[in-house]
């Protein structure tokens, strides 16, 4: 070994040293704090089915409205390449699942129709909901559930994931035409299905094991909706996030006001509203995941 190559492999060995020191430091005394105690006795039975997400480069449509100078245009493609795993939810949470929390006094009843199948999907739920069952589910299982991001569904639902481009030229100035092909797309593909929300496998399953997306119940993520402006040459000009409104995604991205339970009664910001509103929950499984967890538990943490 070079006395240049030495040099830097000490240099590095400098640098890990302390870093490891610390995290082992900061386990430990979040280990004395109580932070990784044993999971609930009672946590099996609320274990729902997973699957997990292998590590992946894929082509990714950006979330959010785009508009080049003062036309609309469709959200560039990008690579992204994701080096962890994933471990999300293979069904969307049912009717049972969720009763359950609203047993427990955690989680406001779903705006549903009555109905005796508890083997479907819950519907009539808004983000809030969504946010509070994954904190009852955190707490029954002592792991720390989450929404995914738009970014995240897009990982696991993979060649099930939409393609949101109208197709049009990006040299486009009638933003008309834009939103009359993007209401045709989303029109077309509402009129082949039945909105009845259908028992979780109606759907089949994706390349990775994942169930039902895509199919008649959009799924609330953690994405606020965006408005993304540039300038005529292509260059980003600003960004305007709008948290209160988040993306839904099925058959089609929904961005769709947050309070919303039964989007055909309004609120969609975007497009066609969605059929039903429902969602899946992802599980970290990183080794700070029951801190997390454990300052979710105390207030410190949403």
């Amino acid at each position: 070994m070079s006395a240049a190559a030495s040099k830097t492999a000490f240099s590095l060995f400098q640098t890990a040293l302390p870093l490891a020191l610390i995290s082992a430091l900061g386990i430990g005394i979040a280990h004395q704090a109580g932070f990784f105690a044993a999971a609930p006795s009672t946590a099996a039975l609320y274990q729902p089915q997973t699957v997990v997400i292998p590590p992946r480069t894929f082509q990714y449509r950006t979330d959010g409205e785009y508009v080049r100078g003062v036309h609309p245009i469709d959200a560039p493609k990008s690579t992204v390449t994701r080096t962890d795993a994933l471990t999300i939810m293979k069904y969307q949470v049912t009717l049972s699942e969720y009763d359950a929390c609203v047993m427990d006094g955690a989680c406001a009843p779903a705006a549903r129709p009555s109905t005796s199948d508890t083997n479907l999907p819950v519907t009539g739920v808004n983000y809030d909901d969504a946010q509070a069952y994954a904190r009852w589910l955190s707490e029954k299982t002592g792991e720390y559930w989450t929404l995914p991001s738009d970014q995240d569904l897009a990982f696991a639902a993979g060649k099930s994931f939409p393609d949101d481009a109208s197709g049009l030229d990006p040299d486009n100035k009638n933003p008309a035409l834009k939103w009359i092909a993007d209401y045709e797309r989303e029109a077309a593909s509402r009129s082949k299905r039945n909105p009845a929300p259908q028992p979780i496998g109606s759907f089949g399953e994706n390349e990775f094991g994942l169930a039902d997306f895509g199919g008649n119940v959009w799924e609330w993520t953690s994405t606020c909706h965006r408005r993304v402006n540039l300038y005529d040459n292509g260059s980003q000009k600003g960004v305007e996030t709008i948290c209160g409104v988040n993306v839904a995604v099925g058959p089609h991205r929904s961005p769709t006001s947050s309070f919303i339970r039964d989007p055909r009664g309004g609120g969609c910001s975007v497009g066609t509203p969605p059929d039903n509103l429902g969602f899946r929950l992802v599980k970290s499984t990183a080794w700070y995941a029951p801190v997390l967890q454990m300052l979710r538990a105390k207030g410190l943490a949403g």
